[in-house]
């Protein structure tokens, strides 16, 4: 009986949700052969780009909306390539007080925001059988902390004054709303944002036990306050989380 042929090593693995996200990097990195791109199920799509001054390979992921569409596509990736590092990439709502559209955040630690098992002994965020948070990469943080902001202010005509959080992350199947706000905010006091994937993405990274960190435009805010800026567009958020992934990744 002969065994499976390995997966082939890549450089990096970016998962984004909507082709609104994974437009920068098709315009910003050349495409290698078309045939070397995963293969994906049902509408989630990937593309096999080159990284920019040499030949490394950066598998690029449009995974459709949602935890489980986010994890199934990584999951089925994962089985044909092995990444140095996972990177979730795109928009995100922002949580933080702090926190304004057309910021960039990024994963100290990540939560599901509307798991619940405290009646069986878990943290608000954590699944049965899993950690309390998933952790961000401390060596891509440190990497994303020197070069981030400054990729940030240059990444698009209107982000010079963007500034690149990192904290904590969330990632739930709801959205969070002016209605709920009040209640994801007690629980988690010291998150920045919340997306519909990052999470599932972090979960799947972990138990492949590869690199992992979430690195999202925040297009609008959860709750804004009197006078804040409460939405700006998708693709702009997006462009500007491209920018900071290609920075971390040169």
């Amino acid at each position: 009986m002969s065994s499976a042929s390995p997966a082939r090593h890549v450089a990096a693995v970016v998962s984004c949700a909507m082709a609104e996200e994974a437009r920068p990097f098709l315009d910003a990195l050349p495409e290698r052969a078309v045939d070397q791109a995963p293969t994906l199920p049902g509408s989630a799509r990937a593309w096999s780009l080159r990284l920019p001054g040499d030949e490394r390979e950066l598998i690029l992921v449009r995974s459709g909306i949602g935890l489980v569409a986010a994890a199934s596509a990584l999951a089925a990736v994962l089985t044909q390539v092995r990444p140095g590092t996972v990177v979730s990439a795109g928009t995100t709502g922002g949580l933080g007080r702090q926190v304004e559209v057309g910021d960039v955040c990024a994963s100290a630690n990540l939560a599901y925001t509307d798991a619940d098992a405290t009646a069986f002994g878990y943290v608000r965020g954590q699944t049965p059988g899993q950690p309390e948070t998933f952790a961000g990469d401390p060596a891509l943080l440190e990497r994303l902390e020197r070069v981030g902001p400054a990729a940030l202010r240059s990444a698009t005509a209107s982000s010079g004054s963007a500034r690149l959080h990192v904290g904590q992350m969330l990632a739930g199947n709801s959205f969070i709303t002016a209605a709920n706000v009040t209640d994801t905010r007690e629980v988690f006091p010291t998150a920045l944002s919340t997306d519909m994937e990052s999470t599932a993405l972090a979960q799947v990274a972990a138990s492949a036990g590869i690199p992992f960190v979430s690195v999202r435009g925040v297009s609008d805010l959860c709750g804004p306050e009197a006078g804040q800026d409460f939405h700006i567009a998708a693709e702009e958020a997006a462009a500007r989380s491209a920018a900071v992934v290609l920075a971390l990744l040169g």
